[in-house]
């Protein structure tokens, strides 16, 4: 629409002339229920009052909706088809104080954004959410969309009096029926106190709820009292371990008051889990959204539940990072996405029973962050966002997890105490308030004493990472004479950085014993090479670990001799988190075809089963099927992936009956499975003629081995049907959609294609399902007519259907499997041939592009390994 994408300039514009007062939203959702036919839409009634530094000046307010009833301002009725286009309402002569009421018929959303309608197939109830970042709020009410444009808020809500209504605030006592319809109601809540638009929240329909409460009393005798509430689905109830949530809830809220010395600042503290929701979960103050695939269906491991309570914490460190304090425009995401990053691996080592978070974070998240951060997109972590399509691309890897790695950094730098001690200040003397770069430096610089411009120059204002490679020499005895570190960075981002790293030096005891660490340094790298004296005269050691502890963010690489202990011990090394970064740098190795994919995937055949932290495993099987599927020669891809296969399936004979390690062993081999022999076995668990002592095939398990079955040509559609008339709930409904678009069927991928490309009738999980049952790895031949058909395709897409969807569609449908030189060379056309193209759209083909690049570079250094 005309004036959607709002650009920087224009919000600094706004600000500079607006100041806001007050929000009243009054939203009827009565509409969500009931027959219909088209889309939807429901009555928002919005009240602002604002002040203007300029009487006389003209500025706009945002409203992206079907139709405006009218419009009201400072008492003077407007012409709504003369100042509304769709995307803006255009406000004139405005006075020093302001008044501007807009009635508008709002659309429900199938995609994610906005307020969305969900009708369960169960039941046939309806749930509604919202979700806004960066931009959507203005699909639900007429609004200044720009977080520094901050504001109290007062919601009411009308709709059916049986249902749940949450917002941010507090319910303002009773709801009250309405006297013309006596099946509906109205809930009130209490202003909220000043936030922005983005994180304003409503959440109503006829959700299970469970309650808690949460009670700290402070130094001075203060008692902070938050009610706390878990919501999900009814489907979903006899599922909802909400004992567990609240749990981590109140050890995060212990944390966060221990170490922020700012109370809670919002009230209440409810939790709801969504149906159709598009990311992990969104920090709206009081009334936080995740989405229900939180609520576990079947058995998972662990690693699953350290996941969740990781974003629990994450969001809840947003309500001071982020929600409390906010950044000026989204130049500055990373002020509370990095710091709700870090805070959450944080908080969740110190304060939870996942006392191996930062394992996680190092294997894991900083996977993420490397993966971003050498894509032809990579920015600073402080970027330079233009608009708010640049906005929505730049939730990626470098503003959250390189940004929590630097974080990381820092407190290595400036010292733990001065890092909490910069946060407290700068959370008392920003409260409510917007922030940039300069406010936090300012804060640091005065509580740790450390130059922060220079730390600043190098970590948040330069793209790119650097390889720190060690290189010692030894003498006739066998010690180190010298040991230094080689610090390198990419032609494309030549910045050279101070890093703080420890340096441990491992060997074995005895032979067959375990890699142990037996000496340790730290040392400030600065430059191209760096010498670590402490270790001059250590006896050699069979590993060296640059960035042991995981102090730093940088790519781990080996000198030759580390590299062989780990080919023949990488197993032997007992401390959790040294095996993880060293999994994570081989993995580097094979991203960036230095290792042949065939090594790494012998290294996971011999030491991924003794394994013992189960989330580094997940994360290694995980890499073994993106090394198989697109880094492996092809000539040798077949028998790669049976002899994984076959290892996979005897680990999964070997592991503990009932473990989380046997689970794991099991979706693996689901993936894997191309043989009669598995596949049959995948069968016979389905049908109980096979058994695996302590193997509990639930539902979810079912669809994980249906959609391998389905792709293989071993489960047609009646046994996909037979298995949905088993789970006929909305997560059976994408399960099998998924495997439908799954099997290996020109007609089945025509069909699958069209209703993602031609069509919006799918909701965005089932548009998602669609997707990922499509692009099979096995099907290479069958999807290669579909490759130039993307490229005719995008950039409709993209200009038709909203950001969330094209996304999706870009993403997920670029024909990575086509794995030549020929779609190289139709990317490298297409973007020659669109120069003018949305950025955004551009930014997301040239990451595609660069996978595929490094995919053949891969598959080149495998090859040659064979020679």
């Amino acid at each position: 629409m005309p004036g959607e994408n709002l650009t920087r300039e224009e919000a600094r514009l706004r600000a500079r002339l607006l100041t806001v007062d007050a929000y009243d939203v009054a939203l009827d959702l009565r509409s969500a229920v009931g027959p219909g036919a088209g889309p939807r839409t429901f009555r928002s009634v919005t009240t602002i009052r604002f002040r203007c530094a300029e009487p006389g000046a003209a500025s706009f307010a945002d409203l992206v909706a079907p139709s405006v009833t009218a419009v009201s301002l400072n008492g003077r009725e407007l012409d709504p088809g003369a100042v509304f286009d769709g995307a803006r309402i255009v406000l004139e002569d405005l006075a020093a104080e302001n008044v501007l009421t807009v009635d508008a018929q709002c659309a429900y959303s199938r995609t994610g954004e906005g307020l969305h309608r969900f009708a369960d197939p169960e039941d046939g109830e309806v749930y509604l959410y919202t979700q806004y970042e960066p931009a959507d709020a203005r699909r639900v009410f007429a609004n200044f969309e720009q977080p520094d444009l901050k504001a109290p808020f007062t919601f009411s809500v009308t709709a059916p009096a049986s249902w749940t209504v949450l917002s941010n605030g507090e319910q303002d006592g009773e709801s009250e029926p309405v006297a013309a319809d006596a099946t509906a109601a109205t809930w009130r809540f209490v202003p909220t106190r000043p936030i922005s638009t983005y994180i304003t929240a409503v959440v109503a329909g006829p959700y299970h709820v469970v309650r808690d409460h949460y009670s700290r009393t402070f130094d001075d005798g203060t008692v902070l009292e938050i009610p706390l509430g878990a919501l999900c689905r009814k489907g979903l109830a006899r599922h909802f371990d909400a004992d567990d949530i609240f749990t981590v809830t109140k050890q995060g809220l212990d944390f966060f008051h221990d170490h922020f010395d700012y109370p809670y600042p919002f009230g209440k503290y409810d939790q709801a889990f969504v149906p159709e929701y598009n990311i992990g979960a969104m920090e709206n103050p009081g009334c936080v959204t995740f989405r229900e695939e939180f609520v576990f269906r079947g058995k998972v491991t662990q690693a699953s539940y350290e996941r969740r309570a990781n974003v629990i914490l994450h969001e809840m460190a947003h309500m001071w990072f982020g929600d409390l304090v906010t950044m000026q425009w989204w130049d500055d995401l990373w002020l509370k996405e990095s710091f709700a990053d870090f805070m959450g691996a944080f908080s969740l080592a110190e304060a939870t029973r996942f006392t191996n978070g930062w394992v996680t974070f190092a294997n894991n998240r900083k996977s993420w962050a490397y993966r971003a951060d050498q894509l032809p997109s990579t920015h600073p972590v402080t970027a330079d966002i233009h608009d708010l399509e640049d906005a929505k691309l730049n939730f990626d890897g470098i503003t959250y997890a390189k940004g929590a790695s630097v974080l990381k950094q820092l407190v290595a730098y400036a010292g733990r105490d001065a890092f909490l001690e910069g946060a407290r200040r700068y959370f008392k003397r920003h409260a409510y308030g917007n922030t940039r770069l300069a406010d936090l430096l300012s804060v640091l610089e005065e509580t740790s004493g450390r130059d922060m411009a220079a730390w600043s120059r190098s970590w948040l204002q330069t793209a790119g990472v650097n390889s720190l490679t060690p290189l010692a020499t030894y003498d006739a005895a066998d010690r180190i004479t010298e040991l230094a570190i080689l610090q390198e960075a990419p032609e494309s981002h030549p910045e050279l950085r101070p890093h703080r790293v420890a340096v441990g030096l491992y060997r074995r005891r005895e032979a067959g014993g375990a890699l142990e660490r037996y000496a340790r340094a730290e040392a400030d790298v600065t430059g191209p090479r760096t010498v670590v004296g402490e270790l001059a005269g250590v006896e050699r050691p069979e590993l060296i670990l640059v960035n042991d502890d995981d102090l730093t963010y940088c790519k781990i690489r080996f000198d030759d001799a580390s590299l062989a202990t780990l080919r023949q011990h990488l197993g032997d090394l007992t401390d959790p988190l040294a095996r993880a970064l060293c999994w994570s740098a081989l993995w580097n190795l094979t991203r960036d075809g230095l290792m042949p994919t065939r090594d790494y995937l012998d290294l996971v055949r011999c030491f991924a089963g003794a394994e013992s932290d189960i989330g580094v495993l997940q994360m290694v099987q995980e890499w073994a099927i993106g090394a198989l599927v697109y880094y492996a020669a092809p000539a040798r891809r077949e028998e790669s992936g049976r002899e994984l296969a076959q290892s996979a399936l005897s680990e999964l004979r070997q592991a503990t009956p009932g473990s989380g390690h046997q689970l794991a062993w099991a979706r693996f081999l689901a993936r894997l499975a191309t043989t009669e022999s598995d596949l049959q076995l995948l069968r016979g668990l389905l049908d109980g003629s096979a058994k695996i002592d302590g193997l509990d095939v639930d539902q979810e398990l079912r669809w994980a081995f249906l959609g391998t079955l389905a792709a293989r040509g071993a489960a047609d559609e009646s046994v996909l049907d037979a298995e949905l008339a088993r789970d006929d709930t909305a997560s059976g409904r994408r399960h099998h959609t998924r495997c439908l678009t799954s099997r290996p069927s020109a007609a089945v991928k025509a069909g699958a294609w069209a209703s993602v490309v031609d069509s919006d009738a799918l909701s965005n999980a089932l548009a998602e399902a669609t997707i990922a049952g499509f692009d099979q790895p096995g099907q290479r031949e069958l999807l290669a007519p579909f490759a130039p058909r993307y490229f005719e395709v995008i950039e409709r897409v993209w200009r038709e259907r909203s950001i969330e969807i094209a996304m999706a569609v870009v993403r997920g449908l670029f024909p990575a499997l086509q794995d030549d030189r020929r779609t190289l060379q139709a990317t490298d056309a297409w973007l020659a041939a669109h120069p003018d193209a949305a950025p955004a759209l551009r930014r997301l083909v040239l990451e595609a592009r660069d996978d595929l690049a490094r995919a053949l570079s891969a598959q080149l250094c495998d090859e040659a390994a064979a020679r």
